[in-house]
């Protein structure tokens, strides 16, 4: 009987399922032949030998999945190909490190500037100060002895200097003059001062009378020496003969008395201008015009001498000045038929402390005026006019002076820039607003903080500018 053809077939058992194998990975299979085709090395007599190596096969169980993996590889790795897949990573990792390395190296540098850039804070603070225009036409006072800070005090200045123009002749006429000089005439003889009338005669040691031109009083002898006076005299008589340089005198009307040494006089100067003829002389008109231009010259450079001469502090208004012609001579006409006009003028002016002046204005036209610091820029361009009448007193000798201010000015409150900068240092940038809103003389202010991430102010005063703008009107 033919067997059963089945009764071969085994049948499966169950309990014993068929596991899959795990898959290998290609990097596993390059690392287990690489450790198996790494050459040995023996060490004879310390000298290190190379066993020959030769190709190694080897063949591996793979599931199907392996297979189709190891199909597209050679069963036969070469050595060099294992060492370039190390050299590959190898590659690979140090590119990552260098990354991190060059991100680390960026943001110290970037904390670097930042730290560096604080230790330069600056601050720049543009502050525009309270102003208040105002019209003026005040009147005032000063004294020239102030007692006390009531009193708005003055300084009293005067300068001389000589000039002199050319002026054609006109036509020749007779013409004679005078000569004329200063004498100081002394009184040796008591203790009593002697009078001497207009045109009391002086004899000359040169033989020639000469007169004074008004009334003086010789005071007498003090302390042991005789007493003096100054007088303006004039020949009796024209002519070049009574021109001369200094001499002495006597009184004419004294001699045959006991006065007649005791008192003497000499000549302060020449003793000139005596002539008589015919003379080419100039026209009345331009001597009249030339003498003007000189007075226009001559007070304009001293009043520019006097602003350079003027003290620190001090000003000096153009309409607070008074110039007077003091001398004026011609000469005779020259060969060119030209004379020549000399003219010395002196210029009196009346100084004010500016700040002091200031402070007057301000009270006279602010009513609730508290103290503070203030300034008039433009002040000097205030008009300035003398209600004194000049012609009626000595300039020298006043003691007191009235005068009016007119004009349209801005009074500006002064800004103390240290104590703002104190009071700033090392402040949070967000309080800058409140810590200047407590001046009552800053209108408003402006904050430039470098660098700009920077919150807090510098801790330097020399690092904190402030900028006041000049005003301009």
């Amino acid at each position: 009987m033919s067997q059963n053809f089945f009764q071969d077939i085994k049948p499966i058992r169950k309990d014993k399922a068929i596991q899959p194998k795990p898959l290998v990975k290609k990097q596993e299979i390059v690392k287990e032949i690489k450790q198996e085709t790494k050459p040995e090395l023996r060490v004879e007599n310390k000298q290190v030998t190379r066993e020959p190596q030769s190709e190694k096969v080897e063949f591996i169980k793979a599931s199907p999945t392996q297979k189709s993996f190891l199909k597209s590889e050679p069963k036969v790795l070469n050595q060099n190909l294992v060492y370039e897949e190390e050299l590959a990573s190898e590659t690979k990792e140090n590119t990552g490190s260098k990354y991190t390395l060059w991100m680390v190296a960026i943001i110290s540098i970037i904390f670097l500037l930042f730290a560096i850039s604080s230790l330069f804070t600056r601050a720049r603070i543009t502050i525009n100060p309270k102003i208040q225009e105002v019209v003026l036409n005040q009147a005032f006072s000063a004294s020239k002895e102030a007692s006390n800070d009531r009193i708005l005090p003055f300084s009293f200045i005067s300068l001389s200097q000589e000039m002199e123009s050319t002026i054609p002749s006109g036509e020749e006429k007779d013409y004679e003059e005078k000569a004329t000089g200063r004498v100081i005439i002394y009184n040796n003889f008591s203790t009593s001062p002697q009078n001497l009338l207009i045109d009391t005669r002086l004899e000359g040691t040169n033989g020639k009378l000469y007169k004074t031109k008004k009334p003086v009083i010789i005071p007498g002898i003090k302390d042991g020496k005789p007493g003096s006076v100054e007088v303006e005299v004039y020949a009796s008589e024209s002519g070049e003969e009574y021109n001369t340089s200094p001499i002495d005198f006597k009184i004419f009307g004294f001699k045959g008395t006991s006065k007649y040494d005791k008192f003497y006089g000499r000549s302060k100067g020449d003793i000139s201008g005596g002539i008589k003829g015919k003379l080419r002389l100039a026209r009345e008109e331009d001597k009249n015009k030339a003498l003007d231009d000189l007075k226009i010259s001559l007070e304009d450079k001293l009043f520019v001498k006097a602003l350079e001469q003027l003290p620190e502090g001090y000003i000096l208004f153009k309409g607070a000045t008074v110039f007077k012609i003091a001398d004026e001579t011609l000469s005779k006409a020259d060969n060119d038929g030209n004379i020549t006009l000399k003219a010395k003028g002196t210029l009196y002016g009346f100084l004010f402390e500016e700040n002091k002046l200031t402070q007057e204005i301000v009270k006279s036209v602010i009513s609730k005026y508290d103290g503070s610091s203030v300034s008039i820029p433009d002040i000097k361009d205030l008009s300035f006019t003398l209600t004194n009448p000049t012609e009626t007193f000595s300039l020298s000798d006043t003691k007191e002076i009235s005068f009016k201010l007119n004009g349209t000015s801005n009074i500006i409150w002064n800004v103390d820039e240290n104590t703002i900068k104190e009071n700033l240092l090392d402040k949070p940038k967000k309080d800058f607003k409140n810590i200047l809103s407590q001046y009552q003389n800053i209108e408003s202010a402006d904050l430039v903080l470098r660098p700009i991430w920077r919150r807090t102010m510098p801790t330097e005063l020399e690092d904190i500018k402030i900028i006041i703008p000049e005003f301009k009107k």
